[in-house]
């Protein structure tokens, strides 16, 4: 099954269901006007939800609209809670060696994860602002999870249920804010601004045999200013999903409508390329002795998605653009 969310004058937006192809939708306020109602009430809504879907499918909906993916918000457009994790550990090896960090010690036990901002997301298609060029923007191309409600202490072995929702994220990041952030030892805040998902979330069965041990494994297709960017395979996490519910669940019920990120997408084979701007430029440091890519700058585009064995964009796009913003520091 595949849902959305159109933006409307509701700060939540309109839930829809989204053809399997992604060219027809119809709204369902009948069952669940948003996203956030529909994940709270998953048990009663779902089937219903599922019917409509094979119906629309069947193109036996006469309600249905053509899907313009530009009037989509993000399917979450805020949550009760975005727990971001860093599954890929060639991406964290890297990425400390930039800012000149040693991986932690527990780097393979232990999932490392910040709680980020939910208040509001990007739309998939939104601007994204820049204030001020040091700030190092950069792009995160991510795998995300939406959960039902998960008690705490839930174990790994029982997290799977869970999981009610997969789609993409461009966890956006200021490489220039986030060392000093970091060595005053109380985490991220202003190097982590606003993230933007895809425009369509999927249940996990709609994966078929990608989805294998909470795990998509499929490429993650990047595109710099229209020019490609990397396709590594998102399912080298070296932590699964469950094991990241598991660690985001030790001390905490986590609500329904909860969004855990994958982290970083990132292979150690680097002919695939990266995810983001900041592995790219820590692998020409140790090529050639210097960074040479730069960051983000207004004007730069920026295009995520995921597509499957027959070619189907399943997620739809996450396409966004970088604008000046205003009052310049």
């Amino acid at each position: 099954m595949k849902l959305g969310t159109l933006k409307s004058n509701q700060r939540d937006g309109e839930l829809v269901v989204v053809s399997s192809n992604n060219k027809k939708a119809v709204k369902v306020a009948n069952i669940a006007t948003t996203m956030q109602k529909a994940i709270e009430n998953w048990d009663t809504v779902s089937p219903k939800l599922k019917e409509i879907y094979e119906n629309l499918n069947d193109n036996n909906c006469d309600d249905a609209f053509e899907v313009d993916e530009t009037k989509f918000h993000s399917p979450l457009p805020r949550a009760y809670q975005f727990l971001d994790g860093s599954a890929y550990i060639w991406h964290i090896i890297l990425v400390r060696k930039a800012r000149n960090a040693e991986p932690p010690e527990n780097l393979r036990t232990v999932p490392l994860m910040y709680q980020g901002l939910s208040d509001q997301f990007l739309a998939p298609t939104e601007d994204i602002p820049l204030r001020n060029f040091s700030h190092g923007m950069d792009f995160e191309g991510e795998v995300g999870i939406i959960t039902d409600f998960v008690p705490m202490g839930t174990k790994a072995e029982d997290a799977e249920k869970h999981i009610k929702l997969i789609m993409l994220i461009n966890d956006v990041s200021l490489r220039g804010l986030i060392p000093s952030e970091l060595k005053a030892g109380f985490g991220f805040m202003q190097g982590k601004p606003a993230s933007a998902f895809s425009p369509m979330a999927v249940t996990p069965e709609q994966l078929g045999d990608a989805w294998k041990n909470t795990r998509i494994h499929l490429p993650l297709h990047s595109e710099l200013n229209g020019k490609w960017y990397g396709h590594p395979n998102a399912g080298e996490m070296h932590f699964s999903f469950a094991q990241l519910i598991e660690h985001a669940a030790r001390t905490r019920d986590l609500a329904a409508g909860t969004v855990i990120g994958s982290g970083t997408v990132s292979n150690e084979d680097d002919s695939v390329g990266s995810s983001c701007l900041a592995e790219n430029r820590m692998l020409e440091k140790i090529k050639t002795g210097e960074f040479k890519t730069p960051f983000m700058s207004p004007g730069d585009t920026i295009k995520i998605e995921m597509k499957n064995d027959q070619g189907q964009n399943i997620f739809g796009t996450i396409f966004q653009k970088i604008v000046d913003a205003p009052n310049k520091e």
